[in-house]
């Protein structure tokens, strides 16, 4: 018998703890990583890593699989992009508890929020749940390409005690605090990983109301976490507005040093936050110097909008013309689009703002109007882009209006093409700010949204970003390591959940691997897919240079394509390495 189930041999190992890479073997017995270094002895598998990085998978803990893991075994896009667990139910939605008249309703919150066809979660889900250990049971049933955990999501929570009286505003009583509470300790003993809330007023059902978490009292939010508390383990997720009333930090740290527990929030420049992301960072730090453990969840590129004809949003979706045609199947729109007479119409109207809701005039005036903000997707678009990028200044050079410019960049390639709008995360025009933060041990790299803002983003493709962006190719400001790129997509974030078992490359931890080209890591140019239930779209993109992904010592993705291997599974609580003490 072969002395192990699988030897990498002679790649350049970045193990996750952020000292120098190293040249050696990684030798895998029963999905645990068994020796590094110089391994002697066969396997019934080897891969030849020579010249090539040899990193853990990746640990990204702010996804929105939360419906798609009940029926998708690959778990795309971010399986693509070598991230081997994923931690789901962020910011406050998620389909568990589910009383059975209330599963539209939280179909229609996730579509409103994060932008997933409602049609494919409502053809796409069996609703063999209703408790939230019920719906990790029926998580465990199903075995995909990566490991998968979850928060109990506040919407969710809220509406099963609620029911009808859940509105805008509403305020629950001691006894309904007491029963959420109740629900989210059992959640967690069940083998949640937390519990998550959303606090923003970009958050909004499909119908425009704001999510549950935005009107919650601290004091509904402190008894929740306490509930946390008392099952031993968890991590309080939030996205918010910051607004100074709300003392956010303060309650946030008085729970964290109450429980002992971490609390974590997105941390971005955003029109909608009252506090300036420094501001932010200062008043965490405050907390954490008096024995808090708050810690910032830190995108590494500008949150925006990838913007087609096919998307859910692009410059010219509110004039009349266009409106006219936006139901018509795709081949008929086309047509129209391409007519040169229908441009002449379209871009002589105004946009009729009559129809939208009041509160995102200003986002949509934005895109409709920022000409300078938005940017030209072409084969070697750079997520970093310069003024001179701008749609304002390529169509100044090109002698025509910016309006005119963008029309016709979206006709490209057949009516395929794409405009980039990096609404949060750009306020400067460049990505600076995020130097400090990624050498920053209260800040990890996050925010991804894997699986969520179908029509709009894939920035589930993050962690290639940051090793093509940050550690090789910027041309802007300085870059970072490559050991310190992989320890916080690795390490960093797999401890602030408790999965210490991942995220190093050392005995005892689990065979969750990457072997990379580093020279050939490149996005893929992104595509809009109708690939979900109900032939639902969703925006996607890919990357070259992964050569294997490797999870619990079994191969996933060869050179970009899924092998159909599923040995991933539901994790339930915190984890421990088989040999810690060893390892460490």
């Amino acid at each position: 018998m072969p002395t192990y189930d699988l030897i990498v041999r002679g790649g350049t190992i970045v193990d996750g703890t952020g000292t120098p890479r190293f040249v050696g073997d990684v030798a895998v017995k029963d999905g645990l990583i068994a020796a590094v270094g110089t391994v002697r002895g066969d396997a019934a598998d080897e891969i030849d890593a020579s010249g090539k990085i040899v990193a853990p998978g990746w640990v990204d803990i702010h996804t929105h699989y939360d419906g798609q893991a009940t029926w998708d075994a690959e778990m795309a896009p971010s399986s693509w992009h070598g991230v081997t667990t994923v931690v789901m139910g962020n910011c406050g939605v998620g389909f568990a508890p589910a009383a059975p008249d209330r599963h539209q309703w939280l179909i229609e919150l996730m579509e409103g929020v994060e932008d997933i066809p409602g049609t494919a979660l409502a053809e796409g889900m069996k609703w063999d749940w209703e408790t939230f250990p019920q719906y990790l049971d029926a998580l465990e049933r199903m075995p995909r390409s990566v490991d998968v955990a979850t928060h109990v999501p506040h919407g969710a929570v809220r509406a099963y005690v609620l029911g009808d009286r859940e509105k805008p505003g509403a305020v629950p009583t001691a006894d309904d605090i007491a029963k959420m509470a109740a629900i989210v300790e059992d959640g967690v003993r069940a083998g949640a990983l937390g519990f998550s809330t959303s606090r923003t007023v970009l958050h909004r059902s499909i119908d425009g109301e704001v999510v549950p978490g935005t009107t919650a009292t601290k004091e509904e939010l402190i008894e929740i976490g306490r509930a946390m508390g008392r099952a031993g383990h968890g991590v309080f997720e939030m996205a918010s507005d910051m607004r100074r009333e709300w003392d956010e930090f303060g309650w946030m740290g008085a729970l964290s040093r109450e429980t002992g527990l971490p609390c974590t929030y997105a941390a971005l420049q955003s029109i909608a936050k009252e506090m300036p992301l420094d501001e932010q960072i200062a008043a965490m730090r405050a907390e954490n110097d008096n024995g808090a453990n708050i810690v910032a969840q830190i995108a590494l590129r500008g949150n925006g909008i990838v913007m087609a004809w096919q998307g859910t949003v692009h410059p010219f979706r509110l004039k009349p013309s266009y409106m006219a045609i936006a139901d018509l199947p795709w081949e008929e729109q086309k047509a129209r689009l391409l007519d040169p007479g229908f441009k002449a119409r379209l871009l002589a109207e105004e946009s009729d703002f009559s129809e939208v809701n009041q509160d995102i005039i200003g986002l949509i005036m934005v895109v409709c109007g920022g000409w300078t903000m938005q940017f030209e997707m072409d084969d070697d678009f750079d997520y970093e882009p310069q003024a001179d990028a701008s749609l304002a200044l390529r169509a100044a050079a090109r002698g025509v209006t910016p309006d005119e410019y963008a029309y016709d960049l979206l006709c490209a390639n057949d009516g395929k093409g794409f405009i980039y709008l990096p609404l949060l995360n750009y306020a400067d025009g460049n990505l600076d700010f995020l130097e400090a933060l990624q050498n920053s041990d209260d800040c990890v790299n996050s925010l991804s949204d894997g699986g969520a803002h179908c029509g709009t983003i894939c920035d589930a493709a993050s962690p290639t970003f940051m090793l093509q962006h940050w550690v090789r190719d910027r041309k802007r400001g300085g870059r970072i390591s490559l050991e310190s790129a992989v320890k916080r997509q690795c390490r960093d974030t797999a401890q602030l959940y408790g999965l210490d078992d991942r995220g190093l490359v050392a005995p005892g931890y689990l065979a969750d691997l990457n072997v990379i080209d580093f020279d050939a890591i490149k996005l893929g140019k992104p595509w809009l897919a109708f690939d979900l239930p109900a032939g639902g779209k969703r925006l996607l993109q890919k990357a070259d240079g992964y050569i294997c992904t490797i999870k619990s010592g079994v191969v996933t993705f060869r050179d970009g394509t899924w092998t159909k291997a599923t040995p991933g599974g539901l994790i339930r609580g915190p984890q421990q390495a088989a040999m810690l003490e060893a390892a460490e």
